[in-house]
């Protein structure tokens, strides 16, 4: 099984948060200063927030699949069709420690396909600069 992860900028994360919570019925799975993710049942859906100036963007396109080996098993099927990917092992990043595989489309959108092996307290120091740094 997989869902589809959309990671939002938002102006005001506390307002987004009560937004999103009511709209979905159900509450951030994670909560951290500037940031929140929801794991929605109905849809299937990963719902990320960044707390940044411009609000109402997208921050990036995502992919969970639970395991390290379906990550795996996606850069070969990326590789394998043609694409350009890079991939990260046992990164601290968004607040969780993940295996990842990215691969860009021709306008620069990354997509991002990932498992989380562990829970982290903090971001790290280049995520929190820069969120799309490291997510």
């Amino acid at each position: 099984m997989s869902r589809v992860q959309l990671a939002l900028n938002v102006t005001d994360v506390d307002a987004a948060v009560d937004f999103y919570a009511r709209a979905f019925g159900v509450g951030p799975a994670k909560r951290r200063p500037g940031y929140a993710n929801f794991e929605v049942i109905d849809p299937p859906l990963k719902l990320v927030l960044f707390e940044a100036e411009e609000g109402a963007t997208l921050n990036h396109i995502g992919v969970e699949v639970f395991g390290t080996e379906a990550v795996a098993a996606t850069a070969r099927h990326l590789a394998d069709a043609g694409l350009d990917t890079r991939a990260e092992e046992h990164i601290d990043c968004c607040h969780a420690v993940q295996d990842k595989v990215y691969a860009s489309d021709p306008d620069g959108l990354e997509w991002e396909w990932y498992t989380v092996l562990a829970d982290s307290p903090s971001p790290t120091p280049a995520a929190a600069a820069e969120p799309a740094a490291c997510c």
